[in-house]
Order: structure tokens, then sequence, then C-alpha cells
């Protein structure tokens, strides 16, 4: 493709030391343009992206997987979409004309399809979760210090933090793999749902922690119900019941708001923000409780309608108290995750894991950096 279109490129290979003869394969290609960079220190998909991307110099930068299942052939349109005046250019599945492999079997296209559901309130492209995308290296250097990505999505992330509302899909046909392992475990699906969390608290931190406070709100419910019910069918008194109850949803969702909903409050005292939280609180518990019993006892409904009217009427109450009183911080990460243990302050370019590549128009310097985390052989 370089050759054909005459393109002034540059390729840098990022290699999280896999040892898989990587290093020998590029050695032998002899091409002075190509780069690999064997990450010994941190490792992870989308940390060697980025790493890549801060040492390429070229005006575009062209992240892609380097299994094959990419297409180099899309490379020029990706780059001419940028070129004229696209924030960002994907190549994508699912934009008329693309398609997958048909090897790819039902499960993986399940897994696809509800990952970019659950990514549409973020970004208006069709498939956000694509790993082969290009962008202008000045776009991506201005948004550098809001990078903090969580997972393997790193498209996503650039395509929401850099600000992308221009996004040009170009349709490809995602092929299977001609080599390595996909890297997608039920690990890697937690650590994009906690990705999800990240960018919704960026884009909308009010709104993220309303939504995230209700589903809370709702798994307290079912723990509620679910005591209140245990408590019912053991032999205890109605009001033992909500009482059990009340206090065992309380308990959860103080854990989970702490952890997700208000995730500065994490490293906090525990026991003091659980005193507090109750404290704050106990306006909607008592509502909560008063509403059940009235519910129970004068209209008659059953213990569990009962209970889950004084949970709604407790909620609205409960998530004030906590995010003005409890939870309440003057300094917070917009994106709602933990401080940020480093900064990016060196280097430019575009990067790919050992399973991927990235690519940047420009002709390359020399460069024969070794550190202790990694080192160009």
């Amino acid at each position: 493709v370089r050759d054909e279109r005459a393109l002034d490129l540059e390729v840098w290979i990022m290699d999280d030391d896999s040892r898989d003869g990587t290093v020998e394969a590029v050695r032998e290609t002899g091409f002075s343009w190509v780069h690999l960079v064997v990450r010994t220190g941190g490792r992870g998909l989308s940390d060697a992206v980025l790493d890549g991307i801060f040492r390429a110099t070229g005006e575009v930068i062209v992240v892609m997987d380097a299994d094959l299942s990419h297409p180099p052939a899309v490379i020029p349109a990706l780059v001419a979409a940028v070129a004229g005046g696209a924030d960002c250019a994907i190549g994508s599945r699912y934009a008329p004309g693309g398609a997958v492999d048909p090897g790819w079997g039902a499960f993986r296209m399940l897994n696809s399809r509800v990952a970019t559901l659950l990514a549409r309130p973020l970004t208006s492209a069709r498939d956000p979760m694509s790993g082969f995308f290009a962008f202008a290296r000045e776009r991506v250097l201005a948004a550098r210090e809001r990078l903090d990505p969580v997972g393997y999505k790193i498209g996503l992330e650039l395509m929401v933090k850099c600000g992308c509302k221009r996004i040009a899909e170009v349709p490809i046909t995602f092929a299977r793999r001609q080599c390595g392992s996909s890297k997608l475990t039920f690990r890697e699906q937690l650590r994009y749902l906690e990705h999800l969390r990240r960018l919704s608290f960026f884009c909308r931190p009010n709104l993220a922690s309303a939504l995230l406070f209700g589903v809370v709100g709702a798994s307290g419910a079912v723990v509620n119900l679910a005591v209140a019910t245990l408590l019912a069918s053991t032999g205890a008194a109605d009001r033992t019941a909500i009482a059990g109850g009340i206090i065992a949803s309380v308990s959860s969702n103080f854990v989970l708001n702490r952890r997700f909903t208000f995730p500065w409050a994490h490293t906090g005292p525990v026991v003091r923000q659980f005193a507090g939280f109750a404290a704050a609180s106990s306006v909607g518990m008592v509502v909560n409780y008063v509403v059940s019993v009235v519910m129970r006892s004068r209209a008659g409904l059953p213990l569990v309608v009962a209970a889950g009217c004084g949970i709604v009427a407790g909620m609205g109450l409960n998530f004030i108290a906590s995010r003005f009183l409890v939870f309440r911080r003057t300094a917070v990460r917009r994106d709602g995750g933990p401080p940020a243990t480093h900064r990016r302050t060196q280097g430019s370019g575009a990067a790919l894991s050992s399973n991927e590549w990235c690519g940047s128009l420009t002709r390359p310097s020399p460069d024969t950096e070794r550190t202790a985390n990694s080192y160009v052989p």
C-alpha cells in the first residue's frame, strides 16, 4: 500500500514483550521506516497504542490490528477522510457496505452488538468498537492530559475525549485473524463496563451519577425485597421484616455508591462515611419505612408491593443527601476515575501492541531509545 499509493509513512509496532518472533520478523524486513518497540514495563493494548501515538511524528495517525483482520488497502481512504476535515475516520463493520467474516459466530457477533449498543450514548459512530481508525495527530496531542483508558477500546476513548463530532466511517470486511489469539476475556469485558462508566462521567457527570445511583438503588431494591421476604418466611413480624430489608439495602447501597456512583470517595474512611451516609439518608429511610408500613397495614398491599412503594419514595431523598452531603467534593476528576498516577510527557506517534500496529504519515527520525520500560531493537 505504501508503494502503490506513494504514501510517505512510518510504522510503529508495539510489542508487549511477546517473545513470539516479532522482533526477528521485523528485523528481517530491513525497512528503515518500520520501528518496533518492545514494552517490558506497563502492558496493555490501550497503553501500547498511546505509547506509539506519542512516538510517531506524522500529521495523521492510523491504528490497526497487526493480525491481518483489518484490510491495509483501506488506509488511504481513512487518511483521505481525516485530511478532508473529519475529526476521525473509522474502518467500520456496520457502515453500509461493511461486513464481518462468516466464521465470526453468533456469540461473538452478539457480544459486539451489545458492546456497541452500550456505547451509543457516548458517540454517534455506528462501529465505536472498531480498532481500525485514523486521527489527526494534533487532535490527539491536544487531549493527551485527558486520556486515561481502561481496557482495550482505545478508539472509543479517543473519539469521546478528543471531542469527535464529524466521524467518517469507511466500510470494511473484518476478516478472521491470520495469526495470534483473541485478548477478549471476561475480565476485559468487565473492564469495558468500567471504561463506559468513566466516559459517562467525562461527558455528563451529574447525569451519570444520577443514573448509577438509580442502578444501585435497583440492586438495593432486590436486596431489600429478598431480605424482607426471607425474614417474613421465618415468622418475623411484618414491621421487623420491612426494617431488616431497609437496613440490608442501605448497607449494600453504601458499598456500591461509594465505589461506583461517587468514585472519588472510595478511598475515604469507611466508618465515618457510612455513619454520614446513614445520617444523611435518615430522612429517606424514615420515608421508606413509613410509606411501606402504611401501604402494608392500611392499604392492605402485599409485603413486596408495600416495600417497593417505600423504596421509590425514599430514593429521591437518598440521592440528594448522598450527592450533596455525604459524598460532596469540590475537586473531582471529570471522568470519574481514580487519580492519575502518571502523565505521558515524552514522545509522539502511533503504535501497536503485539497484535496491532500504527502508522504515521511522515518520514521517521532515527530512534534508538532504550529505557527500563521499553526498548527499540
